[in-house]
């Protein structure tokens, strides 16, 4: 196989992961139709996804140190395919409910964290800094294709055209995996799971973002549609306080299980470590602005302006173009650059572009403002989402193979 072919496995399968929630956004109207639901009700289908992925996501990246990278990825390449073909046939909102925000949101959670380790494994140096460059372009590319994909898909064939044709790609990419992406031999022994950490890491996050999302129906503080109200409050923030306890709790354990010598789920000490944290911050800064405008943007253009899924695809195109470009260009800036550096400068860019979308959210849509808004928010994130898998590179490079090498090289 060629030098690339690994690369072109693993881009594809973070295509795959990002794909089909763009596609949904822009489908909304449409599903609300077909299921004879309601625009909530499909937006808790779609932030449900997000919620099982996320919260799996740990004990996913855990499972892939015990089992084996590769391993954990093809079984979550045939769990999001699974999900992808129930999706497709899905005949009620239960059905959508199992197979796009359960099925697909588990394997996700077993295919990211194993798809970025897999990728360290195959590449170094100059050629890693390019992979990571061509992963973080790849999933800019995927949000921002989906919404052309799908209002293509919705308004002249169906939705369930796209989901389809995710079984057909998570089939070819299980098949790449096996030929073209090898795995690193392991030298440590065997980590254990932490089955109590993953617990509570999964029932506190659940909880929070459950609490979180349910507040804007059942009211912040003063009750509005809530079913019970404790103290005359609103059910909402206790049930934020419960996942944050959880949290705590998971913490805790955490700390006992280092003290102990024990593998935890996941190390907190790597918090300590500026880069990582740096890197985590960023990221989640990222996602939140990338998640949130491909969450509310397309709501605003079918719902405020009237658009259909095609006619909102077309609008935010701008925003594709320039993430795209931005992403391939940051990943060969990083050899003359600093990878910080171009960093920093998406994130400015991100929060020029932000302030200057605010301005053109009005009943009544200035095309060329908000095309030029979308412009920018590309370019920035284009920037960002091509360098931050580097942030780990200075302490790769001095010569830390796993994590307990990462945690003494940065103590020394």
């Amino acid at each position: 196989m060629g030098r690339w072919s690994a690369l072109a496995v693993l881009a594809a399968a973070q295509f795959l992961m990002v794909l089909d929630q763009a596609v949904m956004n822009v489908s909304i109207s449409q599903l609300v139709e077909d299921f004879d639901t309601t625009v909530t009700v499909i937006q808790g289908v779609i932030t449900f996804y997000a919620l099982m992925m996320a919260a799996l996501m740990m004990t996913g990246g855990k499972l892939g140190d015990i089992h084996g990278r590769r391993r954990i990825f093809m079984i979550g390449l045939v769990i999001y395919g699974c999900g992808s073909f129930l999706t497709a046939i899905s005949w009620n909102v239960p059905a959508l409910l199992l197979g796009w925000s359960i099925l697909e949101g588990i394997g996700a959670a077993m295919v990211l964290p194993a798809l970025a380790a897999l990728g360290a494994s195959n590449y170094t140096g100059r050629d890693r800094a390019l992979m990571y460059g061509v992963l973080g372009g790849v999933a800019g590319a995927g949000i921002a294709v989906g919404p052309i994909v799908g209002g293509a898909a919705t308004e002249y064939l169906s939705w369930r055209v796209v989901f389809a044709g995710e079984v057909v790609l998570a089939a070819a990419i299980l098949i790449g995996t096996r030929v073209a992406v090898e795995e690193a031999q392991k030298v440590e022994p065997r980590p254990q799971l932490d089955v109590v950490g993953a617990v509570l890491s999964f029932c506190g996050m659940a909880i929070l973002v459950f609490g979180i999302l349910q507040a804007s129906t059942w009211g912040w503080i003063y009750p509005k549609d809530s079913p019970v109200e404790p103290l005359g409050f609103s059910l909402a923030p206790f049930v934020v306080a419960l996942g944050a306890g959880i949290l705590v709790a998971f913490r805790a354990w955490q700390i006992r299980r280092e003290a102990q010598h024990k593998d935890p789920l996941v190390h907190l000490r790597l918090f300590d470590i500026i880069p990582v944290r740096s890197g985590l911050y960023t990221l989640l800064l990222q996602n939140l602005i990338l998640m949130g405008v491909f969450f509310i943007i397309p709501l605003y253009l079918q719902i405020v302006q009237g658009l259909n899924a095609f006619e909102t695809g077309v609008r935010m195109l701008p925003i594709s173009i320039t993430l795209v470009i931005a992403a391939l260009a940051g990943s060969r800036l990083a050899n003359r650059i600093a990878p910080r550096a171009i960093v920093r400068l998406g994130l400015l860019i991100l929060v020029g572009a932000c302030v200057f979308l605010i301005g053109t959210i009005d009943p009544q849509l200035n095309n060329a403002a908000f095309a030029f808004g979308s412009a920018l928010l590309g370019l920035g994130m284009g920037f960002v989402s091509s360098q931050l898998g580097n942030v780990l590179e200075r302490v790769r490079g001095a010569g830390a193979t796993n994590i307990r090498d990462v945690i003494v090289l940065e103590e020394k």
